[in-house]
């Protein structure tokens, strides 16, 4: 052999047994399975679980995590950032509240700075709704029971508050139960809410009905005098405005500006730890009246006393200061207790000084001899030949008395208030009728009839007087003795005080000025002066109006004055019924001024449809003219003149 390896020779092993027929034969490589060996078959084998890949289960419930946490993001952003403004709003809505700070109504005074109206601490009670419902209380029936315990303190309907209690609205938050109510009523609500609460805090079947019941300080007007000057100064509404009078004219003043106060609150309670804003309420105006309370109650007493005597509708004096214009009183009967509107007649709650217009009779007779004095048509000693018919127009006129021909001065025309002596001496203004029905008009818009007065009152009247060419053939000749035209109270006495005041009308005045916040006293502006006739004419009437009051003949004897010269005139129309438009009855009045020749006051007084006893003016108006007239005189310590009075004669002989 060579040098290389012989190749190994392969020994032969033992046969193999033969393959039975049909068997498969396994070939042996990668993954086949052991030849089962004879000798019997192996134990079982246990195989490992095999599960499903979780990747897919994991990626869905993260899916879902995202969607879930995207839409808390979106949500938020639309919360703190989209709407927040909304959201801030109506949590600042819900959590703060604001009240309103009633401002204190202003006092108002007589000249003397006597408290004719002031204003006390009173409470608002209100209500918050929603401390009412069945979430809150735990209760269906809450506002019911609530109601059945305020009633009775309030004096409300029971239902009225309970509509209150659970509004329409079941959002708002305040409603106001009651207002301006005493401190006595507060007091009795918050002791009945304080034995509640104790009681429902050791009782946990008690159910605090009144915990969303509060108070808001507020204020009630009080007029300490009942129904002294009640026609002057009104009343204050249920809203805290003025509703008559003074209270009505000067509301803005008296009034003030109220403040807000804003705060936090949680289940119906102040945190004081949370803040407030306030704006302060800024108090009313005191207003000054020109009245003296003394001289009001005097000429109040004195009419109303009348009125009961007489059974008349109604009565007014007014007091006026000569020299001013300023109103000393202005009496009304019947009249009204402001304190108690409940029980006040309607027809009584006005000025009837201001708001009836009348006709005056008699006493617009000075207008006329006015203008008869100032046209020169003639003087006080000129002498009238006064019939006892005068046949003018389409009607036949004569006196109140039935007498033969009387022979007068202009002078006795007036002391006997002849309405025939006027006719004829009006007539003398003109050549012609229409051209002294003109004079005669003009005469009477500058002593102010037919105009406003100047007070600005609420309801007050001008009264009537048409132009002269629209006056009828009657009017033409009642005019001059005060019949055919109207006017009220206030007018006619300003004619006396015109007359008095030298021929100086001086527009009358209630408000002597006001005293703001600043204690600082602000006069109210001086009244407009008018000259209405020369100071020789209106001496000339003042001593023609003695010879009413003092002179034997006249009709004013009743208003005499022991130590003072009175100058007055009576005066007694047919009365025009409001209700019917016919004429009823009679307006009796007296006006006049004293002292006569140096004069200071003047008074004027009517009766509205006297039906018992006397109802001409000199017998039931002269006594008032002369019980008030001579209170004021003392009152304002004006001392007589001493001087002698004229004297004029009444009568002539032919």
């Amino acid at each position: 052999m060579s040098d290389r390896e012989a190749p190994r020779r392969r020994v032969p092993g033992p046969a193999k047994p033969p393959r039975p027929r049909g068997a498969v034969r396994r070939q042996a490589g990668p993954g086949a399975r052991p030849v089962r060996r004879p000798g019997g078959a192996r134990p079982p084998v246990s195989r490992p679980l095999r599960l499903g890949s979780p990747r897919p289960r994991l990626r869905l419930v993260g899916l879902a995590l995202t969607l879930v946490l995207l839409a808390f993001v979106i949500r938020l952003l639309q919360v703190q950032a989209v709407d927040a403004s909304a959201y801030t709003a109506r949590a600042e809505q819900n959590r703060y509240v604001v009240h309103t700070l009633a401002a204190e109504r202003g006092e108002i005074t007589d000249r003397n700075g006597v408290a004719l109206a002031v204003s006390e601490d009173a409470y608002d009670i209100t209500a918050d709704p929603t401390m009412f419902s069945a979430e809150q209380l735990k209760i269906g029936d809450g506002p019911e029971k609530a109601a059945a315990l305020l009633a009775p303190i309030l004096g409300q309907d029971q239902a009225t508050l309970v509509r209150k209690l659970r509004p329409e609205n079941r959002s708002s938050r305040y409603t106001r139960l009651a207002a301006r109510q005493t401190p006595q009523v507060w007091k009795q609500i918050r002791d009945l809410k304080t034995a509640l609460a104790k009681k429902a805090g050791t009782d946990h079947t008690t159910v605090n009905v009144l915990s969303g019941v509060f108070a808001d300080p507020s204020s009630q007007r009080v007029y300490p005098n009942g129904d002294l000057a009640a026609g002057i100064l009104g009343w204050v509404n249920a809203d805290g405005k003025g509703g008559g009078g003074i209270e009505q004219e000067l509301d803005k003043q008296l009034s003030g500006k109220d403040g807000k106060v804003r705060y936090a609150q949680a289940g119906g309670r102040e945190v004081p730890t949370a803040g407030s804003t306030e704006t302060p309420a800024v108090p009313g105006a005191d207003v000054e009246l020109t009245i003296d309370r003394d001289i009001q109650w005097a000429a109040q007493n004195a009419i109303t006393e009348q009125v009961k005597k007489s059974r008349a509708d109604r009565g007014y004096v007014i007091v006026q200061d000569t020299r001013t214009g300023q109103i000393l009183a202005m009496a009304n009967s019947p009249g009204f207790d402001p304190n108690d509107l409940a029980k006040a007649d309607g027809d009584a709650m006005g000025n009837a000084a201001l708001q009836d217009a009348y006709e005056p009779g008699s006493t617009a007779k000075v207008m006329s001899m006015a203008a008869v004095l100032e046209r020169n048509v003639a003087t006080p000693l000129t002498h009238v030949v006064v019939p006892n018919r005068l046949h003018r127009g389409d009607r036949l006129f004569q006196d109140d008395i039935d007498h033969a021909t009387w022979y007068l001065t202009l002078n006795g025309v007036l002391a006997k208030s002849s309405n025939i002596g006027t006719i004829l001496a009006a007539g003398e203004l003109g050549k012609s009728q229409p051209a002294a029905n003109k004079v005669l008009y003009s005469y009477l818009r500058k002593f102010g009839i037919g105009s406003y007065t100047g007070l600005g009152f609420p309801g007050e009247t001008p009264g009537i007087l048409a132009p002269p060419q629209k006056w009828s053939t009657s009017q033409q000749y009642t005019i001059p003795f005060g019949q055919g035209f109207s006017i009220n109270a206030m007018q006619a006495a300003s004619v006396y005080s015109t007359i008095a005041n030298g021929g100086v009308r001086v527009v009358p005045t209630l408000v002597r000025g006001t005293k703001g916040a600043d204690g600082r006293f602000t006069p109210a502006p001086k009244p407009r002066q008018t000259r209405v006739v020369s100071a020789k004419t209106a001496k000339s009437l003042a001593q023609m109006l003695e010879s009413v009051v003092d002179d034997e003949q006249g009709t004013g004897v009743k208003a005499r004055i022991p130590g003072y010269r009175v100058a007055g005139k009576t005066g007694t129309a047919n009365r025009v019924d409001p209700a019917t438009g016919r004429y009823r009855g009679y307006t009796s009045s007296f006006a006049g001024f004293a002292p006569a020749d140096n004069p200071r006051i003047t008074v004027y007084c009517a009766i509205q449809n006297a039906t018992s006893g006397n109802y001409f003016g000199g017998q039931i108006c002269g006594p008032i003219y002369k019980q008030v007239m001579e209170f004021a005189l003392k009152t304002l310590q004006i001392p007589p003149t001493g001087a002698k009075p004229a004297n004029l004669p009444v009568e002539y002989k032919p």
